[in-house]
C-alpha cells in the first residue's frame, strides 16, 4: 500500500441525473455524454499514477464499468451534503493509514496526471493543497491531516466556496495550485473544441 491516497468523486452516469444545469442548454442526452467523456478523461489522467487510488460513487457501487477493480478501490459516498460526503471520505482514509490524501472531481476536461502529482509533492512542505475552480470552487483539494472546518458551513456549488475554505485555513500553510476550469453549465464548454461532437 502506498501512503498517498487519491480520491475520485463521481456520479454515477445515468440519463438525467448528471450535468443537470449543462442538460437545460444541451439536452440530458448530450449532458450525459459529456459527462461519460469526463470520466474516460479522469480514468485515464488517473490510472497510471504511483498512488493508490479509490473512486468513490454517488449513487451505488458498479463492479463491471470504467474502474478496474485491480486499480481503483470502490467505495459509496455517505452524508447529506458535499461536505459531509468528502469529510467521510477523507476520515476513512486517514483511519486506513494514508498520510497524503487528496480529492479531485471527474469534470475537469484540462486536469493532467502533473497537477495530482505536484498536489502530492507539495504536500511535503505545505499542510493543504487546493487546486481553485474558475467558478470560485476547487477542482482538488490535499491534506496530510482531518481539517474538519473545510467541510463544514459551505454553499457547496457557489462562487464563495473557495473563499470561505481559505478563511477557515488561515493558520495553515496552503499551496494554490494552477487554476482550471470544470464543466457545469454550457459556457464552461462552449469555447472548447473537443465538446464539439456532443452538441449537434
Amino acid at each position: 500500500m502506498s501512503k498517498n491516497l487519491l480520491l475520485i468523486f463521481t456520479r454515477n452516469p445515468e440519463l438525467g441525473k448528471v450535468k443537470t444545469r449543462l442538460a437545460k442548454t444541451i439536452g440530458d442526452e448530450a449532458a450525459l455524454n459529456i459527462y461519460k467523456f469526463l470520466l474516460a478523461h479522469t480514468k485515464q489522467v488517473t490510472q497510471n499514477l504511483s498512488c493508490d487510488k479509490a473512486v468513490y460513487y454517488s449513487v451505488k457501487i458498479r463492479e463491471n464499468d470504467i474502474w478496474d477493480a485491480t486499480t481503483y478501490q470502490k467505495h459509496q459516498q455517505e452524508g447529506s451534503d458535499l461536505g459531509m460526503r468528502m469529510y467521510n471520505a477523507f476520515q476513512q482514509a486517514f483511519s486506513s493509514g494514508y498520510e497524503k490524501i487528496v480529492i479531485i472531481g471527474s469534470d475537469l476536461p484540462d486536469i493532467t496526471s502533473k497537477h495530482i502529482n505536484e498536489a502530492f509533492e507539495k504536500l511535503n512542505s505545505n499542510d493543504v493543497v487546493i487546486g481553485p475552480a474558475e467558478d470560485g470552487g476547487y477542482y482538488l483539494l490535499g491534506m496530510k491531516k482531518l481539517h474538519a472546518t473545510v467541510f463544514q458551513h459551505k454553499n457547496w456549488g457557489t462562487s464563495t466556496v473557495r473563499k470561505d475554505t481559505l478563511n477557515d485555513l488561515q493558520n495553515e500553510t496552503v499551496h494554490l495550485l494552477e487554476t482550471l476550469n470544470d464543466v457545469d453549465v454550457f459556457d464552461d464548454i462552449k469555447n472548447i473544441p473537443i465538446f464539439n461532437q456532443f452538441l449537434n
